[in-house]
């Protein structure tokens, strides 16, 4: 029976030791700093943690000796303490007291004041805005001001279902990949403005020092200034719902130059998007792109195929909204619910007006009606385009 016990332990041990290969990369420290406040609050914290150790070390070091130099076989007996206090206890407790608040608020306070002064001070010198929108589960970006004002695109998970249930090898960037990148100068000064549609977000990227809630129907700020170019990674922290694991971060830090020559892109495929809404589309045309657009915004609380999860997330298959259409007796049309309502969103579902342009807007209706309503009438970018 015992070698049995030792057989199971043994097996158990060498199982433990082959799987250490498949853990993930293990660090003892921050990660890699990317910009000025990250740095700065590294140094605090190793500064904090170095202060902590040594308070930590010369207070076991006393609890060490007092209690292996003043033990019971040495013939020592404990001190009996009653009646007022005598001045050797007075001692005893305020100079403690006063070697903690020297550390609390000379060597610990002025460098953590000095942090915070830092983190909060967002307006000064800096070069360039940006607005950071959450939603669950996407990021919004909008360029406020200079070369790329008024450029805006929304940042989806890009990694595949089929890798998320294990229908296929996981890439390296697994969960932390998205489809559009917030693009950013290096060596400029970036104000951070944050909010939010729905629920609580927050926008950290570890190797920027920097994590800052986005609140609904308030803007808050944080700043951000890139060090050296890079693409850097990181996720929503706040508990935002069931899709809180699927909603990441992704910022490619590049030169000057090339982020004059990225956003001139931009503003080309923005004036090719604006064409795109004047021109006739097919039924084919609207089916297949309205098909990656729903994969990509409506998909994660839809489902793939249509039937949502009820009740938070209503199917759309056969159901009123998908079919809503009002007509008036000469067969004018008055009101289309499901454009309205993918335009103008209700309750948890977010008006995707500000969101998608005329034709991912007229292409995810088409596709929702062909697919989810068995209907075979289109909509139009010309026809969203008059109703902005």
């Amino acid at each position: 029976m015992f070698t049995q016990w030792f057989k199971n332990r043994w097996m158990l041990l060498i199982s433990v030791l082959l799987s250490l290969h498949a853990h993930a990369e293990i660090t003892w420290n921050f990660p890699t700093p990317a910009t000025p406040m990250a740095e700065d609050t590294l140094h605090v914290h190793n500064k904090f943690m170095l202060i902590v150790m040594v308070i930590f070390l010369v207070v076991l070091g006393i609890m060490i000796y007092s209690i292996y130099n003043h033990r019971k076989s040495k013939g020592f007996k404990a001190a009996k303490f009653d009646g007022p206090s005598n001045k050797s206890q007075l001692i005893w407790t305020l100079v403690p007291f006063a070697i903690l608040l020297y550390i609390d608020f000379i060597l610990m306070g002025i460098p953590a004041y000095h942090s915070v002064v830092a983190m909060e001070d967002t307006k000064t010198n800096a070069d360039m805005v940006i607005k950071v929108t959450g939603s669950q589960w996407r990021w919004q970006y909008e360029y406020m001001d200079g070369d790329a004002q008024g450029l805006k695109f929304v940042s989806n998970l890009k990694t595949s279902e089929d890798e998320i249930y294990n229908k296929t090898d996981k890439n390296p960037q697994y969960l932390l990949d998205v489809d559009n990148h917030l693009v950013l100068p290096v060596d400029k000064k970036v104000r951070v403005l944050l909010t939010s549609t729905d629920v609580i977000h927050n926008w950290w990227v570890p190797a920027f020092g920097a994590a800052r809630d986005a609140i609904p129907g308030f803007l808050r700020e944080t700043w951000v200034k890139i060090d050296k170019p890079g693409v850097y990674r990181g996720q929503c922290k706040e508990l935002c719902g069931k899709g809180h694991g699927f909603m990441p971060v992704v910022v490619e830090a590049v030169p000057e130059a090339d982020y004059k020559v990225w956003v001139e892109a931009q503003k080309v495929k923005l004036a090719a998007a604006a064409e795109g809404a004047n021109k006739e589309w097919s039924k084919d045309e609207l089916v297949a792109k309205g098909k990656e657009v729903y994969a990509k915004n409506c998909q994660v609380c839809h489902q793939a195929n249509g039937k949502g999860l009820p009740p938070a997330f209503p199917s759309l298959v056969d159901s009123a909204i998908v079919k809503g259409k009002i007509f008036d007796e000469q067969g004018k049309l008055l009101k289309d619910s499901h454009l309205d309502r993918v335009l103008n969103g209700k309750g948890v579902m977010p008006a995707w007006k500000s969101v998608l342009n005329d034709v991912e807007i007229a292409a995810v209706v088409t596709y929702e009606r062909v697919d989810f309503g068995g209907m075979s009438d289109t909509l139009q970018p010309a026809q969203v385009k008059a109703l902005r």
